[in-house]
């Protein structure tokens, strides 16, 4: 009973915010008066609070630009994660535009949405991507191209980093022009006891599962530690190839990943 009064509770609380802070966002874009950047942020801090869900953060992000974050996939909450600590923007899925709250809030928040499946317009989607990238707003890509389950850093697609190369006349792979940042979320600790495997893919979001459900599962759950690492930035010069730049980011993920288990364990 106690666990469903906390849900409700959250619930309520979560409309309130977050339609204060859609509020408060337009208010920054259209006046001024508020840094556009201060209202994400804070509301990710909240949705984080109210799931109980404590980030410890490894590195920070690069100062270089132009700059593209890329990391490991496990659920919605990735994005709470990343954008609690950093000024960023997401590439997501375009269905996503149009999911009820969330897909507001995407679009307020400058959210590049992308028709994977479509062929059609995927040469105009990666020059929008470009386009931010070049003028020097951050973006976060998903480079698995799908959500996990918690255990494994699944492969990157090479075709979702073609935005940040030139085309050339012979269609070869030059050097990028942005710096690429890997970045890992691994959640690890559950009231301070460390997940297992099993226990880890509870908190991963996958495939078609309902949004809500899930929350509902996280707000009975109670506390969650994070670990959000940043790696060290891939330099455009060395990054070679889309294959290979995507080949490098996964291993450093990868890295990343495998670190913040063992410090949770304490091995």
């Amino acid at each position: 009973m106690i666990a469903w009064v906390r849900v409700v509770l959250a619930l309520i609380l979560f409309a309130f915010a977050t339609a204060l802070g859609a509020l408060l966002h337009l208010v920054a874009r259209r006046t001024g008066l508020i840094a556009e950047a201060t209202m994400p942020r804070l509301w990710h801090r909240l949705i984080l609070r109210l799931l109980a869900m404590k980030v410890h953060v490894t590195g920070a992000p690069a100062t270089q630009r132009p700059l593209l974050i890329v990391s490991n996939h496990v659920s919605w909450t990735d994005v709470m994660v990343i954008g609690s600590v950093a000024d960023v923007h997401f590439i997501a899925r375009g269905d996503m535009a149009h999911w009820p709250v969330m897909g507001t809030i995407g679009r307020l928040r400058g959210t590049v949405f992308v028709e994977r499946q479509s062929r059609r317009r995927a040469a105009e989607q990666a020059a929008e991507i470009a386009g931010f990238v070049e003028a020097g707003k951050v973006l976060v890509l998903f480079a698995e191209g799908t959500t996990g389950d918690g255990n494994a850093v699944l492969p990157f697609k090479s075709t979702l980093f073609a935005s940040l190369y030139r085309a050339t006349r012979d269609g070869a792979d030059e050097h990028p022009f942005a710096w690429v940042q890997p970045v890992s979320v691994a959640y690890v600790r559950s009231h301070g006891v460390p997940l297992d495997r099993r226990e880890r893919t509870r908190y991963a979001w996958i495939g078609d599962q309902a949004l809500w459900p899930h929350l509902s599962m996280l707000l009975k759950g109670g506390a969650v530690d994070v670990e959000l690492r940043f790696g060290e930035a891939i330099a455009p010069f060395e990054a070679g190839s889309r294959k290979t730049l995507a080949a490098r980011s996964e291993a450093a993920v990868r890295a990343l990943t495998i670190a913040s288990r063992h410090s949770a364990s304490g091995s």
